[in-house]
């Protein structure tokens, strides 16, 4: 259902349901809620890479949600929590790499394109094919994706086509890198270690601003700055940082 490993401060979190495609069911939401709970919390958790198991990443919501009568009070309810385990995933104040290895469709592409970077193997794909289930990309799938790549490209992948190979996706900007697929976690590990060299305190409230930054207008933001900044002189690794570049 799920995996959880961690070296060297880590934490590689594997979806294990290969037999429906790592499809998100009741259980693995609960079960992935508690890994990036206990991620935010322990400080032995430095970096976090997101991976799937077989052939595809996640074949996102489990179908079976769509196969019963909702009340739409009650779907929607249903529906915030996958969602708010997305956006936990998305505000962790620490390194997160996805290592998309395969097949990627619904919520599990919202998981993937919250990572702060997004390692795809040469044969992933995306699937957009939800029109043709009488729905639209939800959690944020919209949304997310315009502010990721700009409202024009958002169109052609939404509207103009079902499915995009890992090139594609890349040429579009919602990928980091295409990578073989034998040096996929290789290469995440690696992109993990060179995250880690940033100063955490720092890397946290960068990444903080950069969600802040799609969300209001620029002289807020740059307040959002000043104050981040105010803080961050004041730290240790900022002053320990300063005084190693001076004995260079």
């Amino acid at each position: 259902m799920l995996r959880t490993d961690t070296e060297d401060g880590v934490l590689t979190v594997t979806l294990a349901r290969p037999e429906r495609r790592n499809a998100i069911d009741g259980e693995m939401a609960s079960k992935l809620r508690d890994a990036f709970e206990a991620a935010a919390d322990d400080p032995g958790v430095r970096a976090l890479i997101l991976t799937g198991e077989g052939k595809a990443f996640s074949a996102g919501g489990d179908l079976s949600r769509f196969e019963r009568d909702w009340d739409p009070r009650e779907f929607r309810h249903d529906s915030h929590r996958l969602t708010s385990l997305i956006t936990l995933l998305e505000r962790l104040e620490k390194p997160t790499v996805a290592a998309i290895n395969g097949a990627v469709t619904g919520a599990g592409t919202q998981l993937a394109l919250v990572c702060d970077v997004r390692l795809a193997a040469s044969s992933a794909r995306f699937i957009y094919r939800e029109g043709r289930l009488g729905i639209i990309p939800s959690h944020g799938g919209v949304t997310r994706l315009v502010k990721l790549i700009g409202q024009a490209r958002a169109r052609d992948v939404l509207l103009g086509s079902e499915e995009l190979s890992a090139d594609q996706a890349h040429a579009v900007g919602m990928i980091t890198a295409v990578v073989e697929d034998a040096e996929l976690l290789q290469a995440a590990r690696a992109r993990v270690d060179l995250m880690l060299q940033r100063s955490p305190q720092a890397y946290a409230a960068a990444k903080r601003l950069l969600w802040l930054a799609g969300n209001v207008d620029l002289e807020s933001g740059m307040v959002a700055e000043g104050l981040a900044q105010s803080l961050l002189i004041g730290t240790d690794e900022h002053k320990q940082a300063v005084r190693e570049v001076r004995q260079r």
